[in-house]
């Protein structure tokens, strides 16, 4: 797992994250905050078989953001209990020798909900796309660009090259 000198230097030197709203409070010990650009229903349901050939990702409709007063820079989701699609602000380009793993923020666990997410590939390139569960029966409210998830890296002995269809997701 790289630490924070190595993602650091991964970031300045490599492109690793962009677009990132403040790295000095993103940057932990061990891996990068995550941040909230966009949330999502699920409108219609998706299908998923072996190929690929028939899959199909669900659109969604953009939760609107409130603000508390008109002069506010940012707004608030009001979520009720549900499944929502997040979309990350942030950017990632894995080289072909990194992969990365993303877990639920604690303070997200402590409200009463958490993130679902899969494997970031090495090679892969684009923002980061998940699912965030609102179990708590009172609902949540998460303010415009909120750190949501961390993401850590891992070091591949073999370099690889990404082939998914979510290369360069924006």
């Amino acid at each position: 797992m790289l630490n924070k000198k190595e993602i650091r230097d991964l970031i300045e030197g490599k492109d690793l994250i962009e677009n990132y709203i403040n790295l000095e409070k993103q940057l932990t010990p061990n891996g990068v905050d995550l941040t909230v650009a966009k949330l999502s229903t699920f409108l219609k349901a998706g299908s998923l078989d072996f190929s690929n050939d028939e899959r199909i990702i669900p659109e969604g409709e953009e939760v609107v953001l409130e603000k508390k007063n008109p002069e506010d820079k940012y707004g608030w989701w009001s979520l009720v209990p549900g499944s929502y699609k997040i979309k990350t602000n942030e950017i990632i380009n894995l080289p072909n020798n990194l992969t990365a793993l993303a877990f639920s923020r604690t303070s997200i666990l402590r409200m009463g909900c958490f993130s679902s997410h899969g494997v970031w590939d090495a090679g892969f390139s684009g923002k980061g796309e998940f699912l965030l569960s609102v179990q708590n029966p009172a609902g949540v409210k998460i303010k415009e660009n909120a750190r949501i998830a961390q993401l850590v890296f891992f070091r591949v002995e073999k370099t690889t090259e990404y082939k998914g269809i979510h290369k360069h997701l924006t």
